[in-house]
């Protein structure tokens, strides 16, 4: 044997040392939540509270027009479009849970989505960017182009006729925190 083979021989790891070094560290990961959380030690987790704004009346909703509104800001041109998919949707409200709503700016980089909303197949886009488009009776999610973040959806709530924004899930392009202008 070479010294090169020899060399290179010790500088690896066995299949089984990669195993039992992978497994210790499982462990020790698991155990350390509970045992910090039993020492006082753990982190406290934190929740954005967004405000709870009326953006709509159910009773005036058509299938496949969007209306445009603004949340969680309100001193910024619109940045979110609500929509009656007329099919199920995930995450949709609604008798028929298929009223949704997003924001209007591309994840993959800010480009204006307004306007692009194609009611035939459910989807908002193409990105006038990158053609990014989002599929949005499946949580927003990249159907084709660029992105690789769905699209930011804002939660929602019926109250009666009322429809109530009450938060966003997933970060709007532009902000550290969706809370920032507000």
């Amino acid at each position: 044997m070479s010294d090169h083979e020899h060399s290179t021989e010790r500088a690896c790891l066995s299949r089984r040392a990669f195993l039992l070094s992978g497994g210790t560290a499982v462990s020790v990961t698991l155990l350390e939540g509970p045992l910090s959380l039993a020492l006082g030690q753990g982190a406290a987790l934190k929740r954005a509270t967004y405000p709870r704004k009326k953006i709509a009346r159910l009773s005036q909703l058509k299938v496949d027009q969007p209306v445009a509104f603004q949340y969680p800001w309100t001193d910024f041109n619109s940045t979110n479009m609500l929509v009656k998919l007329g099919t199920r949707a995930g995450a949709g409200v609604g008798p028929d849970r298929d009223v949704v709503a997003y924001s209007t700016l591309c994840s993959h980089m800010g480009g204006p989505l307004a306007g692009q909303y194609r009611g035939r197949y459910k989807v908002l886009g193409p990105c006038p960017l990158h053609l990014t488009t989002f599929d949005l009776s499946r949580y927003g999610m990249v159907v084709a182009g660029q992105a690789t973040e769905s699209l930011p959806q804002i939660t929602l709530e019926i109250r009666g006729d009322d429809i109530w924004a009450t938060g966003v899930q997933g970060l709007i392009y532009g902000y550290h925190a969706n809370l920032a202008g507000a």
